[in-house]
């Protein structure tokens, strides 16, 4: 399949908060800040479904003082997820463009939960930067299934 990503059909089903913290301790007004990005990637056969995590470290001095990790669920049409798999290997290959459109979109909910989560508080100032997911997801994304 090609890195069309127009062609694969899906929907959000459903966004989770994995991880949220805020450990005020660790936070100096005059340190030095750091924010780490990682991303996960899960696939539920059964439900044709591809979960994306994105998980923020807010660091200052190498102290994580605000941790967040989002997820988003989303649902695969079956005739576009008939066409991700391979049988004869039983992997589910997502093109890399689908994986950083769908990277995009839950870089976003993350940083709505922040925000609702650290509204009101010293720790709202604290926003999520852009992210250029293409720099992240690289490559085309193979689940065994």
């Amino acid at each position: 399949m090609d890195n069309n990503v127009s062609e694969i059909s899906f929907a959000l089903a459903k966004v989770t908060t994995e991880q949220f913290a805020v450990i005020e301790n660790r936070f100096a007004e005059d340190g030095e800040f750091r924010l780490n990005v990682h991303f996960r990637f899960a696939v539920d056969h059964q439900s044709k479904m591809i979960g994306v995590f994105a998980n923020f470290t807010f660091e200052c001095n190498s102290n994580p003082f605000i941790i967040i990790e989002s997820g988003c669920h989303f649902n695969i049409k079956p005739d576009s997820w008939n066409e991700l798999i391979n049988t004869d290997k039983n992997e589910l290959t997502v093109p890399k463009g689908m994986m950083q459109h769908l990277g995009v979109i839950t870089v976003g909910t993350a940083r709505g939960i922040l925000h609702a989560k650290t509204e009101g508080t010293p720790f709202n100032q604290y926003l999520l930067p852009t992210v250029n997911v293409a720099e992240i997801i690289t490559q085309d994304q193979v689940f065994q299934l």
